[in-house]
């Protein structure tokens, strides 16, 4: 049995727990409580778990005893276990009424051919189960959901390298940090072949993450902990000032969450120096404060359009972002990857300068998004559309990239634009656009008009409250 016929089948149980009114978004966390018991089992790993509430005892018990036994062990792990098994099942509680779909559950997970499930990779069964989540429109799960291929893009072009400290502030279920762990242990050529304190940092250090949403953080652990790592993963939102500790990095690899804070409020981070209700423009500013400044530190970032187009806060970012570092390459994305219609999004790629000024000189910009052909579920975005921005990208050195660019075709995707280029145009907009569209239109999505709204009412509101205090210290 392949990997894909056991997530098949796995899925295939959420029609048991319908009648429960389970969503699958809750589905996929009751089975990481059940899932996690059976891979200790498989994997050897039984010690950390307590004697009592391992898997030989759960799968024993049936009905009503089944349903209480299995309340206790959640409660119990929860409480008294330590490490990952503790902040798995911290604050865990079943949502299945019925003990014999709790049975039947367990059983099937039981009776799986598990030696093939092993041979192909436990984690990659457990990210199986998260992408039909995702696929699965009626979770929710999906919306802003990274395709695993451009993950596997942005990690390839960033190219992590033993020693180096990586993170996903924003980190959902850990992709990022997955595909950044296999790209070093796939391109080091025996990863038990490095010194032990560097073999120690890989597995305990190196990929570490921040997730906001405490269920989406079980399941983070749980990938984790299937791909052997070990690093820390906050339970916390890196916008409030828990996340001023997140720094120091040498990589950063990320799609942040889209839209605005509720209420219109500003971030709770005190650091900022640009304030703004905007969270992309936030974890844009985190981000590029989180880097080292060795001028080695890099990162790739999923960001919606209204990022390069933002004024007020969102200009005087996109200018401190390009003064802090070198905004070398954009890549603006095809509309349908992510399951949330008209998102447009692009992938920033930047490395933090020594200094905190003149670090751009030019930005490269590579247009995926017009004349292309639709993408959604039906015809999924493959690594074969991005070979040729992969051969234009040239492994991130500008003077080859020369070559890749032709003046002579100008509704070409690949162009450059100087600094000064960019300064001179209204708000020192990144949102350039040169190509031809097969539709001819251009036009903003209604969620970006929206999105311009709010962030103009912002920044009305801040002037006003600004003035009022003006007229008041006048009138005194």
């Amino acid at each position: 049995m392949t990997t894909q016929e056991i997530v098949s089948k796995l899925w295939n149980l959420c029609n048991v727990l319908r009648d429960d009114g389970i969503t699958y978004h809750q589905y996929v966390t009751e089975l990481t409580y059940i899932l996690f018991l059976k891979m200790a089992k498989e994997t050897g790993a039984e010690a950390q778990i307590p004697e009592g509430y391992r898997w030989d005892v759960l799968k024993s018990k049936s009905g009503v005893e089944l349903k209480k036994f299995y309340k206790e062990l959640l409660n119990h792990l929860g409480e008294n276990c330590t490490g990952r098994v503790r902040e798995i099942y911290q604050g865990s509680a079943t949502n299945i009424d019925e003990p014999k779909n709790l049975e039947k559950i367990i059983t099937t997970i039981d009776g799986l051919d598990w030696f093939s499930a092993r041979e192909e990779g436990l984690g990659n069964l457990y990210e199986g189960l998260l992408e039909k989540n995702a696929n699965e429109k009626k979770s929710g799960a999906g919306q802003y959901f990274t395709p695993r291929v451009l993950i596997d893009v942005m990690t390839r072009l960033v190219k992590p390298q033993p020693g180096e400290r990586c993170n996903d502030p924003a980190c959902g279920t850990f992709g990022f940090m997955i595909s950044a762990s296999q790209y070093v242990r796939e391109n080091t050529d025996d990863l038990f072949e490095l010194d032990a304190d560097t073999a120690k940092f890989e597995r305990e250090e190196a990929f570490t993450g921040s997730e906001l949403v405490h269920d989406t953080h079980r399941l983070a652990l749980m990938n984790a902990m299937l791909h052997d790592i070990e690093g820390e993963i906050k339970l916390a939102d890196t916008l409030s000032n828990a996340g001023k500790d997140m720094k120091g990095y040498d990589v950063v690899l990320t799609n942040p969450p889209f839209g605005t804070k509720k209420g219109g409020e500003r971030a709770t981070r005190d650091d900022f120096t640009f304030p703004t209700s905007n969270k992309q423009l936030n974890f844009l500013q985190h981000i590029y404060r989180s880097l080292n400044t060795d001028g080695k530190a890099r990162a790739a970032v999923v960001l919606p359009d209204n990022v390069l187009f933002a004024d007020g806060d969102g200009e005087r970012i996109r200018k401190d972002l390009m003064e802090k570092c070198n905004l070398h390459t954009i890549l603006r994305l095809p509309t349908g990857i992510f399951y949330a219609q008209g998102v447009k999004t692009n992938v920033l790629f930047f490395t933090r300068g020594k200094t905190d000024k003149d670090n751009t000189k030019e930005v490269w910009i590579y247009d995926l998004r017009n004349d292309m052909p639709s993408f959604g579920k039906t015809n999924p975005l493959k690594k074969e559309d991005f070979d040729d921005f992969v051969a234009c990208y040239a492994d991130g050195d500008l003077s080859a990239r020369k070559e890749t660019y032709s003046e002579e075709n100008p509704n070409g995707r690949w162009r450059k634009f100087t600094y000064e280029e960019i300064l001179a145009r209204d708000k020192t907009s990144l949102d350039i656009t040169w190509m031809k569209s097969d539709t001819g239109a251009d036009d903003y999505t209604l969620a970006e008009l929206l999105e311009q709204i709010k962030e103009k009412s912002a920044n009305i509101s801040k002037a006003v409250t600004e003035l009022e205090a003006l007229i008041g210290e006048v009138e005194e």
